[in-house]
């Protein structure tokens, strides 16, 4: 029968609650429930309208229609040779006005001149693909070396196996370290060590995993039974063996579910460290943003959704098929 709460246990509560008050008075909690309900009004028909239901309106019409396309002036193309033209690619020929000030007369003169385009139908499409297979593959990278180096930190950071008190210390302080620095602000200065790519944004997020898993890791290591791996010990098995035999079969469905986990976060975050200059689709999406080319945003940000909500659900038919 569950017990009663007791009076330390209510007070405790009183206190956290008058603390969230208090911090969401300061956060402006109130203000961002009053402008909600507003917008979710305006939504149903029942308000006029709302500042969050128009900025809503105008994000929307700014992301739509989705660019597909490319259209690029082949003059500006190095190494242009029309006879060898992308696929569904084709040229297009436009007359462009070119207004330039006559510093003899001090007037703006008109002049027409033709120019060339290649158009691409699909061609930004293509892109976005290209830059989202980039992100990808930066996700497995991080979650490979995250694996590669939670294992032995997990070991040494596991009571029942590590050599020694300090070692434990030391590999839990480690671990501790790498969760506390976010990928952002390791890949800020991974940036200005490798410059400009996916190295530092793959670098940035096996940092970061490999605190995540090498936590995850220790603790169910700490938490195997131990009457498998006493039996072994009892016939002289080592350390190593004990782990491979007794402690890996019963925590692998366990390391397979994180390592999933992780694999789908750094896909998300990989978009993140793209923001500044750390390579895949959030560098693309950091340059669009900021020449002002929202319906590239629109399509980059669908190609994201789509992309980990594919991933998503390969990795719960592959929970569904281990466990």
């Amino acid at each position: 029968m569950p017990q009663p709460y007791g009076w330390r246990t209510l007070l405790t509560l009183m206190l956290a609650l008058l603390c969230l008050f208090y911090t969401g008075q300061r956060l402006e909690i109130g203000r961002m429930a009053a402008l909600t309900g507003e917008g979710a009004l305006a939504a149903l028909g029942l308000r006029d309208g709302s500042q969050v239901s128009a900025g809503l309106a105008k994000i929307a019409t700014s992301l739509w229609p989705l660019q597909i396309s490319e259209r690029t002036e082949t003059a500006r193309i190095e190494g242009f040779d029309p006879a060898r033209l992308p696929w569904l690619a084709r040229i297009e020929t436009q007359s462009v006005v070119d207004q330039r000030l006559d510093p003899n007369t001090l007037t703006m003169q008109q002049t027409v001149t033709a120019r060339e385009f290649l158009v691409e139908p699909i061609g930004y499409a293509l892109q976005v693909a290209y830059k989202m297979f980039e992100t990808l593959e930066m996700a497995a990278w991080g979650t490979l070396l995250a694996v590669l180096w939670s294992v032995p930190l997990a070991i040494l950071g596991a009571r029942n196996y590590t050599p020694s008190r300090p070692v434990y210390y030391g590999a839990r302080a480690l671990v501790s370290l790498l969760r506390a620095v976010p990928e952002l602000v390791s890949a800020l200065f991974l940036v200005l060590a490798y410059g400009f790519g996916p190295s530092a944004g793959i670098l940035a997020l096996a940092l970061h995993s490999a605190g995540f898993l090498g936590k995850f890791y220790a603790e169910d290591i700490e938490g195997a039974d131990r009457r498998p791996q006493e039996a072994l010990r009892a016939i002289g098995a080592g350390r190593l063996k004990v782990l491979r035999y007794a402690v890996l079969p019963q925590v692998l469905d366990q390391y397979v579910a994180y390592t999933l986990y992780v694999l789908d976060r750094n896909v998300r975050m990989a978009t993140v460290v793209g923001l500044v200059g750390a390579g895949g689709i959030g560098q693309e999406l950091k340059g669009r943003y900021d020449m002002y080319n929202y319906s590239h945003v629109g399509t980059i940000l669908l190609a994201i959704f789509i992309t980990v909500f594919i991933l998503d659900q390969l990795a719960a038919r592959m929970r569904r098929r281990s466990g």
